[in-house]
């Protein structure tokens, strides 16, 4: 498939209602590794360290929501932070996480990190890299969002967000393809499935895709009856994923299964979290 015309069908053709919003989710992991049933001391002060820094991200401006997760085990922590635009994003990089930053890559490294947003300028490539964040930035292509943008219950929904990359000599275009085809599929055929972003990731030949799941069960089913297993082999011939982050109560079970599926994945069960009164475009509005 040397040349491919995506077409959207109608419910992409208007871009999702990000409008200037900006998402980041990372993962850090502590200097000195732990053993089986002990963390190490420095996996104690790295999340303390993350502690401090949420208490002062949610007084930030412009910090729409920012949220610590626990990862499920592994030792490492996966953090989630939504910035209102560019501005605060790189203000926030230049004066809170700055604050905090030689406490914290004394006990603790940066792992991926996943940027997300209508478009990514060079300042915030810059602003992340300068703090030695190992980032890949993702600008939109395509989309969904059901639900009038009405944010789940965050009890039960699962956020996925993952990087996939295509093999040597293998195409974009045809990436983004078998991805369109996944998202416009189960748009129809997944009603758990709550939204659904596919980015291109700057200076890569790669794609970073964002998913909503309503509950465990429905993310479980995407998996194994849905549009990830209907287009698992097409995807696979032509990309690898690098990592996938998943945020929220996911089952033993799918645990188990996404090993089968050769997925690099780091599990977290929510810790503390903040988010603007009224929610964000990007996670979903808090409607009475």
């Amino acid at each position: 498939m040397d040349k491919v015309k995506m077409q959207l069908p109608s419910f992409m053709e208007t871009p999702i209602q990000i409008g200037e919003e900006l998402s980041i989710t990372g993962k850090w992991l502590p200097k000195t590794k732990g053993g089986i049933f002990k963390k190490s001391q420095d996996s104690k002060e790295m999340l303390k360290e993350w502690e401090d820094i949420h208490r002062d991200a949610k007084q930030h401006q412009g910090m729409l929501s920012t949220e610590i997760n626990h990862a499920i085990g592994q030792d490492a922590v996966l953090v989630h932070h939504i910035f209102e635009n560019e501005a605060s994003l790189i203000n926030y990089f230049s004066q809170t996480a700055n604050q905090h930053s030689e406490a914290l890559h004394q006990v603790a490294k940066p792992d991926f990190h996943l940027v997300r947003g209508m478009s990514i300028t060079d300042e915030v490539v810059e602003s992340l890299k300068g703090k030695g964040v190992n980032g890949t930035f993702g600008e939109y292509l395509y989309g969904f969002v059901k639900n009038d943008y009405r944010q789940p219950d965050s009890s039960k929904a699962v956020q996925v967000t993952a990087k996939w990359t295509c093999k040597p000599g293998e195409s974009i275009e045809e990436l983004k393809h078998w991805w369109l085809k996944v998202g416009t599929d189960a748009y129809e055929e997944e009603a758990g499935m709550i939204r659904f972003e596919a980015y291109q990731v700057k200076g890569e030949v790669a794609l970073i895709i964002h998913e909503t799941f309503e509950t465990s069960d429905d993310l479980k089913f995407h998996l194994t009856k849905g549009m990830a297993a209907r287009y698992k082999d097409d995807i696979d011939k032509i990309a690898a994923p690098e990592n996938y982050f998943f945020r929220g109560p996911v089952s033993w079970t799918i645990r188990t299964y996404s090993k089968f599926m050769g997925l690099p994945a780091t599990y977290s069960s929510r810790g503390r979290h903040y988010t603007q009164e009224g929610g964000t475009m990007s996670e979903g509005l808090i409607k009475p």
